[in-house]
């Protein structure tokens, strides 16, 4: 592990500790500049391919599922740990399936039925972009199958 200061590689783990999301957090310390700092492990996962709706493949892309749940949860009273924690729930079902590829509807609504409890705004605002509302109707009809519920 190289010091992110001084950049050599003279480093040792003065502390570790099971962290959230699955992860091991480090306290490091650099034997040439003395300085601390923090490092977290993560289990690698096999390589992930999603189908996108166009058929065309890409590896799965963590970032990209935090990223529509922020934008759905702007201005809402929801944390960004209860986000990740959200997001580490999508992830850890999806590759729990065991499978090297996985379609993109299949994760959205994996994700849209985890928001419905999480936040039912969010659920909406996400729901609309991800199954393309055209019209009031729409967005009407998905809010009364929430209120129903």
């Amino acid at each position: 592990m190289k010091c992110p200061y001084c950049n050599t590689e003279s480093t040792k783990v003065v502390d570790s500790r099971p962290a959230e999301n699955n992860s091991i957090r480090r306290r490091r310390q650099c034997e040439t500049c003395g300085k601390r700092y923090t490092t977290y492990e993560r289990i690698e996962n096999v390589p992930l391919i999603v189908i996108k709706k166009d058929e065309n493949r890409e590896p799965y892309n963590r970032s990209k599922i935090e990223a529509g749940v922020v934008r759905s949860c702007h201005k809402r009273p929801v944390s960004m740990a209860e986000i990740t924690a959200l997001v580490d729930d999508v992830e850890n079902y999806i590759f729990s399936l065991d499978v090297k590829e996985i379609s993109s509807s299949h994760i959205g609504e994996v994700l849209m039925d985890k928001l419905k409890d999480f936040d039912s705004v969010a659920y909406v605002r996400f729901a609309s972009v991800y199954r393309e509302f055209k019209d009031v109707n729409t967005f009407m009809d998905e809010i009364k199958k929430l209120l129903d519920k």
